[in-house]
């Protein structure tokens, strides 16, 4: 069987692999990429609803959970959102920002797939698809893998390949186990960005509210984000409830503001006074979805008019509306996260290079790594951000 010969050879084709491939291809480097999935990008063509919402212009390591919160810092820095950006336009790909810094194609997902590919095909990057790993080893001057495709040597071995969310479209954690063969630790890893399930009586509680969305501050313990909240058969999802996601372990009380900015008690002792007639129900109903607002009455809050609610109702009330408590049993697991928490531990990884501290020539690079950013481009533009800072390296 021939032997490809190479200076850098990444595993995995999507993001993080593919920038990291034409950045080191720009540098001289000859690269070949490899990938067991049918297409290249898989999990890019899907993001952001299939526009790919490909950076945040706000990002920073604040926005990043690790079990090493610095270790994002120098990666981050050294390549910006504003960066990636230049390169869109490069390419004339027209983008908007939906809300908080996040930036998404105007046409398709497809737009920086074709960017990716583009770039490697400029710069003499080879990339290899249906392609499997069978066996890695370390040679005399670096690398020799054994795949369904041949056999391939190469002085510098980047690991590309993604975590364990979506594993219809391909992921595997087959990352972890390179690093592990290499004497790398695995921190536990879990579902991220994910919506949450209801069970027994919590679930019941909001039987037939299934597409009810509303915006809401949802809180656990130090964590808490703004956004909207989506209610489902099997419990809850939408923005506010992903991003809280990352934070909340089984077990955990979550707590959601219904009524974000509003100080509830204030706002029911006014609706007391200058609409006692009104039933509560009505009143709430022109802040909260109509079907919701019912169901709370009935519930918790009661139905009857303003004026019949006391003072101690009404604190009972506010306190409700201001701080629901929300008992999740689950998430809905790998299937539909968006990103896997957990990875490769950074300890013996270089912060600067992402090269292994353990065995030269080894990179890991993107969400292999025990980092994991929030909703709303993050994770792009580390993998954008790791990918760059190998690329320099290798």
């Amino acid at each position: 069987m021939a032997v490809i010969d190479c200076d850098v050879l990444v595993i995995g084709a999507g993001a993080a692999g593919l920038f990291a491939a034409f950045s080191a291809g720009q540098r001289g480097r000859r690269v070949q990429v490899i990938d067991h999935a049918n297409k290249v990008g898989k999990k890019i063509l899907m993001s952001g609803g299939g526009r790919c919402n490909f950076t945040n212009t706000g990002t920073s390591p604040a926005n990043y959970l690790s079990a090493n919160p610095h270790f994002c810092k120098s990666a981050l820095a050294r390549y910006t959102p504003s960066d990636f950006i230049a390169l869109v336009n490069k390419h004339k790909i027209a983008f908007h920002e939906k809300e908080l810094g996040q930036l998404f194609c105007d046409s398709s997902s497809k737009a920086i797939v074709r960017l990716l590919l583009d770039e490697c095909a400029a710069a003499g990057v080879q990339v290899r698809t249906d392609t499997t790993v069978e066996a890695i080893e370390t040679i005399a001057d670096g690398w020799q893998l054994r795949t369904s495709g041949g056999v391939f040597t190469a002085r510098s071995l980047v690991v590309a390949t993604g975590g364990l969310s979506v594993p219809t479209m391909g992921a595997t954690g087959f990352g972890y186990q390179v690093a592990r063969q290499f004497g790398h630790a695995v921190l536990p890893t879990r579902a991220g960005l994910v919506p949450l399930t209801l069970s027994g009586k919590p679930l019941q509680q909001f039987d037939g509210l299934s597409g009810v969305a509303l915006e809401v501050q949802a809180s656990c313990g130090k964590a808490s984000f703004r956004n909207q909240m989506l209610i489902t058969h099997r419990g809850v999802s939408g923005p506010a409830i992903l991003q809280i996601s990352n934070y909340w372990q089984p077990g955990q009380p979550l707590h959601l503001d219904l009524l974000p900015g509003i100080d509830a008690l204030a706002w029911l002792e006014h609706n007391r006074r200058e609409r006692g007639a009104s039933e509560l129900r009505t009143v709430l109903a022109e802040v909260l979805p109509k079907r919701l607002a019912q169901r709370l009455c009935e519930l918790w809050l009661g139905d009857k008019p303003m004026r019949q609610f006391d003072p101690r109702q009404l604190a009972t009330a506010a306190r409700l509306l201001n701080d629901f408590p929300l008992t999740a049993s689950g998430t809905e697991g790998y299937r539909t996260a968006e990103v896997t928490l957990g990875g490769v531990d950074t300890n013996k990884i270089s912060s600067t290079t992402m090269e292994s501290r353990l065995q030269p020539g080894l990179f890991f690079i993107g969400e292999v790594l025990d980092v994991t950013g929030w909703l709303g481009g993050y994770n792009f533009q580390w993998a954008w951000a790791s990918a760059h800072a190998a690329a320099q390296a290798v």
